[in-house]
């Protein structure tokens, strides 16, 4: 159970803030040790990294959770968690609220899609109706005690922004307390829904994607409380590996200068040998 109130302070406060993705433990590690704290981890990324495969409704909650959890268990910080659809119907996104709350998430992300879903910025995405993600908010409402709720839609790629509009008051109705609207194109559509809502709007920074990547500044002057960036750590990773699995290939070397290799001594710190080492002095035979 999560007793974490950063996030919650942080849309208390009103002031807009960034969340990055994490998509594995490194990047976790790396997340909290560049000062945030709070961080997103992304269905689409977590799947990738830990499965190897697309983000289109495969993996279980079992598996979700598991990796969800074990970020949670790497990192002090707060953790925002894509849960998908809620990987079925009603009583599976009762207990995917349950789980994810006993593992210490500060905030569960469902979203109206159809299952399988599919990223929200790829096409052939279609959407339940309105009226059964309105019973999933409640649901999860009802089964939350301090967790905080974000209810996304991805109806603007197939519906437009009114029907966008209409889904996210109903879900707001419903007991969400953050709305998400999914892959919106134009800074005057985005603009728009933040007018319309008082609640807390997020907007997903998808490299590559269809949303303009606007800066910081731009997202808070329109009105976001806040931004993620789920495609970042995996992203910056993929180019730097590729360039040194190039380097390896064609020259043999091993230790480049560029991309530069994180220090070896530094990251055994990060990720927890020190206490083996402290551990091992006391009690190694």
């Amino acid at each position: 159970m999560t007793n974490d109130t950063r996030l919650k302070d942080k849309l208390a406060s009103k002031e807009f803030f960034v969340v990055p993705g994490v998509h594995d433990m490194i990047a976790a590690v790396m997340a909290e040790r560049a000062g945030f704290e709070i961080v997103y981890g992304s269905g689409y990324w977590t799947t990738a990294s830990a499965y190897g495969l697309p983000d289109t409704g495969i993996v279980t909650y079992t598996q979700m959770l598991d990796r969800m959890a074990t970020i949670k268990k790497t990192i002090s910080s707060a953790l925002i968690a894509d849960a998908d659809t809620g990987f079925g119907g009603l009583l599976n996104v009762h207990h995917t609220v349950k789980g994810y709350e006993a593992a210490g998430i500060s905030a569960i992300q469902l979203e109206d899609q159809e299952f399988p879903k599919k990223c929200g910025h790829t096409p052939g995405k279609r959407v339940v109706a309105a009226e059964d993600m309105v019973e999933k908010i409640k649901v999860a409402a009802e089964a939350r005690q301090e967790m905080l709720i974000i209810a996304r839609t991805d109806a603007y790629q197939t519906y437009g922004l009114d029907e966008t509009l209409r889904r996210l008051e109903a879900y707001d109705k419903a007991g969400a307390d953050i709305l998400f609207p999914e892959a919106i194109t134009t800074e005057e559509e985005m603009r728009r829904v933040c007018e319309t809502f008082d609640k807390p709007i997020m907007v997903n920074v998808a490299n590559g994607g269809v949303t303009p990547p606007l800066t910081a500044r731009e997202f808070a002057e329109i009105g976001f409380a806040f931004s993620i960036y789920p495609s970042l750590s995996s992203l910056v990773s993929a180019a730097a590996m590729e360039k040194a699995y190039a380097l390896l290939r064609d020259e043999g070397i091993g230790e480049p200068s560029e991309p530069p290799l994180f220090d070896f001594k530094e990251f055994c710190s990060l990720i927890g040998f020190e206490e083996v080492w402290a551990f091992d002095k006391k009690w190694a035979r």
